[in-house]
């Protein structure tokens, strides 16, 4: 099986999404000029070129590609060639409007935009297979092709007639039966049981709020058809070119797919990352996605896209200030990335992305941009020791997406408690306190980390549940958020409001009664070492069995309750959390159990603002403050940006960042 090893060589990739077809030919040659300039090694082509590729059904214009490609690999820059079908031409919707996706509504979602494709139809994914067949069989040989890459930012939902029988088929796959159906959905409610398959619909739109375990069931068939149509065209390209790996971009954070059973179908993992240059938790949220995608991957992985710039679907748009894109491309290749791109390589004139950035903007080769992309190409260079190695981490963050898609619904407790946004929180409470962090599933072996961290699942199986048990009683530290372990894999409640297993894990008799707060308001807690903070979004009337409250609820109807529980298990510890802790009374508490879990910082004494990742044998330092910052040295290293050698600390500026190599390194 082909991996990231064989398109990189060795090397960090640069480039970005080139669009010829959007330009005239006597441009292609001062691109190629330009991209020898900037260091480029790779560029993705034909991510939208289905239209010209295919002027009508049938129809091949390969043409303008040969010329392209040809010119590339004489200016010594490598492709990952993509396959167009992440939008059909306007030729399939007027002439088989069978393929166009329908909203909730049974409305058409027409063309005129990009991805307007149902899944599940047998035409799209007909002629799908045909275009990409047909450029495996072009250009599998091409000395330029370096990677593949199918479609594009899967996302496109469907609720239509066809996606009606398709759905009907998987759910006959997964159950079986209907009896099996009608008890997982729990159809005795509100008289919804299903006497024949030909009844069940997609959950389109109805008078009130939908069966939760159908649109549960329907979020997962939607995953798997999505994935149903890259597995086939990447089946397609494995077939004809068996040495070459296989990629997609994943949305970052994305609920619409199953990026664990969508990684595991990949060779190689790649995700676009936009963060908002006036998010003041950017880097965070970076470092969360990064992190993600890495531990999806099992090591290095690629940044498909991310921006020069400013990008063009916010309200306002705000472009980088200035060593902003060098230091978060950066950040990305500390936590594992070995390839950094750009959506896009020339800025487009036409169209709906006109206004977003480029690594060659409006304003041209003399433009600050473009001098700021030349010199992370040079930069790149200078990193090719850092390619292939690991991110160590012995903190995960446990994810899953089918709890995701089952809180997500309507009818919970709580409205304002999201996934993202508990994930976020608890993400940077460990990224402040510089802990580098894996994320995982909930069966996966935890036995290598020291500390495992639970912001919310809602829906644990019971597999699930046991591998926490063994993890805790076997030695490990567990710290577990509030409104876990609720239901099961059908979203169906637990007995008792919370599995028992669970409950003996965290020494917890019950929880009486949740208690979820409104915007804006909060509670206070208080602990002995924890202090006075604030929680906000949620509280419970908790009642431990065995386990010790760290911080208590300091007035209101829960006045005395437990806020922090800790509880001794096996040789383990397990604490609970049932509230969201203020910024620095999270930190303060994750720091502490890992801490006592025997985890101590990449680097001790930072500054704010800066962040320390070790990345095999090097060591990153990056600052994301706005003002200089001084950071001492356990001991002598090389800057490898510069070959400058430092003995006891350093100064990195505004947006700066270090790779220092170990002492070996100074010779």
């Amino acid at each position: 099986m082909p991996d990231l090893n064989d398109a990189t060589r060795g090397r960090v990739l640069y480039g970005g999404d080139y669009n010829p077809e959007q330009w005239p030919e006597r441009v292609w040659h001062d691109d190629i000029r330009l991209m020898r300039r900037a260091g480029v090694t790779t560029v993705t082509v034909g991510v939208f070129s289905w239209a010209r590729l295919e002027p009508r059904p049938g129809a091949r214009d390969f043409g303008w590609l040969d010329r392209i490609l040809d010119l590339l690999h004489e200016g010594g820059i490598e492709v990952c060639l993509a396959t167009p079908t992440a939008s059909p031409p306007p030729w399939m919707g007027s002439r088989h409007p069978e393929t166009l996706p329908r909203d909730e509504s049974g409305t058409v979602v027409w063309y005129g935009s990009r991805n307007q494709f149902c899944a599940s139809s047998p035409v799209y994914r007909e002629h799908a297979l045909r275009i990409t067949e047909d450029l495996a069989d072009r250009y599998g040989g091409h000395p330029a092709l370096r990677m593949w890459h199918v479609g594009n930012e899967y996302g496109t939902h469907c609720w239509c007639d066809e996606t009606a029988r398709h759905f009907r088929r998987w759910l006959r796959t997964r159950y079986g039966g209907l009896d099996a159906l009608n008890e997982a959905w729990g159809t005795a409610f509100w008289s919804q049981r299903y006497d024949s398959w030909e009844e069940i619909i997609p959950p389109r739109r109805a008078q009130y709020l939908i069966n939760p375990g159908q649109a549960l069931d329907f979020r997962r068939f939607t995953s798997d058809a999505l994935l149903e149509c890259f597995t086939a065209e990447r089946d397609a390209l494995a077939a004809r070119t068996p040495h070459t790996p296989v990629t997609t971009n994943f949305m970052p954070l994305f609920i619409g797919q199953d990026g664990w059973a969508w990684a595991a179908e990949e060779d190689v993992v790649s995700v676009d990352l936009y963060p908002d240059p006036k998010d003041p938790h950017a880097a965070a949220y970076g470092a969360l996605v990064q992190d993600l995608t890495r531990s999806q991957a099992g090591g290095p992985w690629v940044l498909m896209e991310q921006a020069a710039g400013p990008v063009n679907w916010r309200g306002v748009n705000h472009p980088k200030p200035d060593g902003l894109m060098r230091l978060w491309s950066l950040q990305a290749v500390a936590r594992g990335a070995d390839a950094v791109c750009f959506f896009q390589w020339r800025q487009s004139r036409q169209g709906s992305e006109k206004f977003h950035s480029g690594m060659v903007p409006h304003a041209g080769e003399h433009s600050r941009t473009f001098a700021r992309v030349r010199e992370l190409g040079a930069e790149l260079r200078e990193l090719a020791p850092v390619a292939g190695t690991d991110v160590p981490a012995r903190a995960a963050i446990l994810h899953d997406w089918h709890s995701w898609w089952a809180t997500a619904q309507d009818g919970r407790p709580s409205s304002l408690v999201s996934c993202e946004r508990l994930l976020r929180a608890w993400h940077q409470a460990l990224w402040e306190r510089n802990l580098t962090t894996d994320f995982a599933h909930p069966h996966a072996d935890l036995t290598d980390y020291a500390l495992v961290a639970v912001p919310q699942l809602y829906l644990l199986t019971d597999e699930a549940l046991d591998n926490l048990a063994a993890y805790v009683r076997g030695g490990g530290t567990l710290v577990c958020g509030f409104f876990t372990g609720v239901a099961d894999e059908d979203d169906r409640v637990r007995p008792g409001g919370v599995d028992r297993r669970l409950r003996a894990l965290l020494g917890i008799r019950t929880v009486h009664e949740w208690w979820p707060l409104d915007e804006g308001e909060a509670l206070t807690a208080e602990g002995a070492w924890l202090g006075a903070f604030h929680g906000t979004l949620w509280s419970e009337d908790l009642e431990p069995s065995t386990a010790e409250p760290v911080a208590r609820i300091k007035g209101g109807e829960l006045d005395g309750r437990p806020a922090v529980t800790r509880n001794a298990y096996g040789t383990g510890t397990a604490w609970y959390v049932s509230t969201l802790p203020e910024p620095a009374a999270l930190r303060a508490l994750l720091g502490r159990a890992a801490e006592e879990a025997g985890l101590a910082p990449v680097l001790p004494g930072l500054p704010e603002g800066v962040e320390a990742v070790r990345r095999g044998p090097y060591l990153f330092l990056l600052n994301h403050g706005r003002t200089p910052a001084v950071v001492p040295l356990p001991s002598a290293r090389t800057d490898l940006l510069t070959g400058r050698a430092h003995h006891t600390g350093v100064r990195l500026d505004r947006f700066a960042v270090m790779v220092l190599a170990p002492p070996e390194s100074l010779g």
